[in-house]
């Protein structure tokens, strides 16, 4: 079994996140990919799927590059390890929600307050300032926050990693599309305790992308989606 990690970033010179991140993922005896100055965040992932030799039992994380994993290393592997095994194993990470709305926001307030959200994630720039968001226990859902990503190869060999003609933008709403693929072909998708500090509250404001090819998801899957 070989563990892949797959990490766009736009910046050449790395921040010290990233190259704490990296640092991190190799101490785990993870294979590395960095994925600089792509044009698009689907075509970056199915390339570097496309040049590796993914075996069944491989495991392939797709993550942000300003994430810091908060975990013993060998209980993160242990962790992860553990989730890829799991019956009818698809996409698995640390925050999602197991009902997605008509409007296709995984993390709205309806579905925090009906209970169906799921994970925990800190945002900031440390952990002595971090905002902890706590938005439900670990267990299945049907998409996942695109922050973190990790799937075993026997999955991952069943899904489109292309973006969707229907998409306009090239870096959002990825997560949605891949995980709900996943939930669509039979696979658990599942959250799982992985402890991340995320260097960012994810604006969303100014980003027609994200806007645009939600609305272009909705248009195109019958919403909701639930367990």
């Amino acid at each position: 079994m070989k563990i892949y990690a797959f990490i766009c970033t736009r910046k050449e010179s790395l921040p010290d996140y990233t190259q704490n991140l990296v640092s991190y993922l190799s101490r785990c005896q993870i294979e590395v990919k960095l994925l600089i100055g792509k044009k698009s965040i689907f075509e970056a992932y199915s390339e570097a799927v496309e040049n590796i030799i993914l075996r069944d039992n491989d495991i392939v994380i797709f993550c942000h590059d300003d994430i810091e994993i908060v975990m013993d290393p060998q209980q993160f592997i242990n962790n992860i390890v553990h989730a890829s095994r799991k019956e009818k194993s698809g996409f698995f990470g640390p925050a999602g929600t197991e009902f997605l709305s008509n409007d296709a926001v995984w993390w709205g307030k309806q579905q925090w307050r009906d209970g169906k959200l799921k994970g925990f994630v800190m945002h900031g720039d440390n952990l002595g300032t971090a905002e902890y968001t706590y938005y439900g226990n670990p267990g299945r859902v049907v998409c996942l926050d695109g922050l973190f990503l990790g799937i075993q190869g026997r999955a991952l060999k069943e899904l489109n990693l292309n973006k969707p003609p229907y998409f306009g933008g090239e870096w959002d709403f990825y997560d949605i599309y891949y995980t709900i693929q996943a939930h669509q072909k039979g696979f658990y998708n599942r959250v799982e305790p992985i402890i991340l500090l995320h260097h960012s509250f994810g604006q969303l404001a100014g980003r027609d992308s994200w806007h645009k090819n939600r609305q272009s998801f909705t248009q195109h899957h019958s919403l909701p989606i639930g367990i």
